[in-house]
């Protein structure tokens, strides 16, 4: 069995698409990340976080249901839990953020429960660099793999503490704009050069409806994303790959680049379930079956026979 710690947000979420509008949701990084990943066997996850004594007991038991240890989410009973509300444009690829309140968040300091301390694989989820680093820290051993995620608002606010904590992954997921950010580069090539020099061996460019990309000391492998007929929520999707990525990686153990490739095809599967509904809630229903279909997809998405003369 192997133990997978995954950091981020457990949260509410309130959001608006072209499709309709929810009130308080269930959401956060590392909620994507934990049901994404609870989908592959012999896999023992564990969510560090922390939400308020506002977050029902149902979300938690909701958790446990699948098999993500809770021992690492700290409940501040007299907080409130993190909440981010947005409003999606028509394309679905912008978005507003209409309101983001840290509440119990902002003084957050992760705590990996004793018996993670050894994991194998780490997901650091999208948080401040220095708690993604304390986490780094807590372990006992050296991960056989550390994945960060990171936005944005990070690189405008901590770049340097950033740039510290990346000496110390080994793989790096973010979105073609944050990579041109994070590295001066317009071209995403040379963006994964100058990446892969601040310390990540391995570099994801997610593009979203145009797929990812995943670059690896000169290698290079795009998988597309799967053409869908409607997307209704394009919230957690890059979390949901995340999880899709990080748990395939724990389940198999093998952290060459060959094997990375598939990581990144169970990651999108996986991200293309979560839009099709607002939320969590298509994850929720996610059964087996329709994953082995939607690999089989892919896989006749991509794989043919090309006559070279």
């Amino acid at each position: 069995m192997s133990k997978l710690v995954i950091v981020g947000t457990v949260a509410f979420d309130a959001i608006e698409t072209p499709f309709g509008k929810t009130d308080k949701i269930l959401g956060g990084a590392a909620t994507y990340i934990g049901l994404s990943a609870s989908n592959f066997d012999n896999v023992n996850a564990a969510a560090v976080s922390v939400v308020g004594g506002d977050f029902p007991q149902e979300y938690l038991d909701l958790l446990t249901d699948r098999n993500i240890n809770i021992e690492g989410i700290e409940i501040v009973k007299d907080g409130k839990t993190f909440f981010w509300s947005g409003k999606y444009h028509n394309d679905m690829n912008s978005r507003d953020t209409l309101a983001t309140e840290l509440n119990v968040l902002e003084h957050f300091t992760p705590v990996v429960p004793e018996s993670y301390k050894d994991a194998d694989i780490v997901m650091l989820g999208n948080l401040h660099p220095l708690t993604q680093q304390s986490v780094l820290d807590q372990m006992s051993k050296k991960p056989k793999l550390a994945i960060l995620d990171t936005m944005n608002f990070w690189m405008d606010i901590a770049m340097d503490d950033l740039k510290a904590v990346l000496k110390n992954v080994d793989v790096i997921t973010i979105n073609d704009e944050e990579a041109r950010q994070l590295s001066g580069e317009y071209s995403l090539v040379n963006a994964a050069k100058k990446i892969h020099e601040m310390g990540p061996q391995y570099v994801v460019i997610k593009k979203g409806e145009h797929g990812a990309l995943l670059f690896n000391e000169g290698n290079m492998f795009y998988a597309p994303a799967l053409p869908l007929a409607e997307v209704f929520d394009p919230t957690g999707a890059g979390d949901t790959f995340a999880g899709g990525f990080s748990g395939y990686i724990a389940k198999t153990g093998n952290i060459s680049f060959e094997n990375m490739k598939n990581a990144v095809i169970y990651g999108s599967a996986l991200a293309s379930f979560c839009v099709e509904k607002f939320g969590t809630e298509r994850m929720l229903t996610l059964t087996d079956e329709e994953i082995f279909e939607r690999l089989q997809q892919f896989k006749d998405l991509t794989q043919f026979e090309i006559e070279l003369k």
